[in-house]
């Protein structure tokens, strides 16, 4: 995405997101960006709200980070893969710290931002020919060269957001509200059982560090190729897992797109890539990831405590959510695909 700056002074809008002059300034300060910065909004994620700052030739990405902020040791987890990633050959923003050494700096209003090189974004063409097979390298390339991982990357156990699908008891409160998404939410709910019985625990034993958000969003074209972004995910994860999630993530839109899907995963399997999605349970980071955000959104949608930009927001997620759940047809026919490609990579 080309983030194109709409220059104010000193203050930064964007669909009411403001950063305030103080708070411009504390990081202005803690930067060392000295005056005259400009700052203009790029986009929001579920996470975080994006800045682009400009302060003199320099340009910079700024990220306010909505929840619980990335702690010390996780920051340290992440800079560690993201240089073995680099040398991996994966194109990212570098992380910079303020003048204290940290990369995680805390505003005096209480709000948290990291500090990013500036890139020149635009999504990724998924139109062009080339496009399945270059994915497929890039998720090879990012396997390959992760350690093994138990641990979530602050010390605790993975996180079961994805392995665990939502309990069918979760659903009511949402299911029950006049909403205008509510009819399809219903519609959806039929297949529930269907989809969380192929969701199963990880096995300990094949998790991996991985990026755990490789969707169109943080897999972008930049001026040498493609750029991966916003790492506030990173955690353990099987390959076959991940690989299973991005196949749906950039070529289902509704409808899947088996020779695109079949392209990428080939390619994957031919560079290296560790993971072989051969089971139905290769579709549970898949599945619990899109139920458990489905189920964050619409909680948000019908809360009336939640700031109304926050339900905005959720609301378009909940439309979109709805749109790309996979159905358990597609996940059989996508099955059926990639258990061939493996094992034509076996017999060769």
């Amino acid at each position: 995405m080309l983030w194109m700056p709409v220059k104010g002074d000193h203050v930064g809008f964007h669909n009411g997101w403001v950063i305030a002059e103080e708070v411009l300034a504390d990081l202005s300060d803690a930067f060392g960006w000295g005056p005259g910065v400009v700052v203009s909004a790029g986009p929001r994620g579920a996470l975080g709200q994006m800045w682009r700052v400009e302060t003199g030739a320099a340009r910079y990405a700024l990220k306010e980070i909505f929840a619980e902020p990335p702690s010390e040791a996780t920051i340290a987890v992440e800079l560690a893969f993201t240089r073995r990633a680099t040398e991996a050959g994966v194109r990212l923003p570098g992380s910079h710290p303020d003048r204290t050494g940290r990369h995680l700096h805390t505003a005096p209003g209480g709000q948290w931002f990291r500090l990013y090189d500036w890139v020149d974004l635009r999504p990724i063409d998924l139109t062009a020919p080339t496009t399945p097979a270059q994915l497929g390298e890039l998720f090879a390339r990012l396997h390959r060269c992760a350690p093994n991982s138990r641990l979530e990357p602050a010390g605790q156990p993975p996180d079961r957001w994805y392995d665990r699908a939502p309990a069918t008891s979760q659903w009511a409160e949402v299911s029950a509200a006049s909403t205008v998404w509510a009819a399809r939410l219903a519609d959806r709910l039929a297949t529930l059982p269907d989809l969380a019985a192929v969701v199963a625990p990880v096995d300990p034993d094949a998790l991996v560090l991985c990026h755990r958000d490789l969707h169109p969003d943080n897999v972008l074209a930049g001026p040498a190729g493609a750029v991966v972004v916003d790492w506030d995910n990173l955690g353990p994860a099987e390959p076959a897992r991940e690989i299973a999630q991005a196949l749906f993530d950039w070529f289902s839109d509704g409808d899947t797109d088996g020779d695109a899907m079949g392209e990428m995963y080939r390619t994957y399997v031919l560079h290296g890539g560790p993971g072989r999605v051969t089971e139905p349970a290769d579709f549970s980071m898949l599945i619990a990831v899109r139920l458990n955000f489905l189920r964050l959104q619409t909680g948000i949608a019908i809360d009336p405590r939640a700031k109304p930009r926050d339900r905005e927001w959720a609301e378009r997620e909940i439309d979109e959510s709805l749109r790309i759940l996979p159905t358990p047809r597609q996940l059989a026919d996508v099955l059926e695909l990639t258990r061939s490609i493996s094992m034509n990579a076996a017999r060769n």
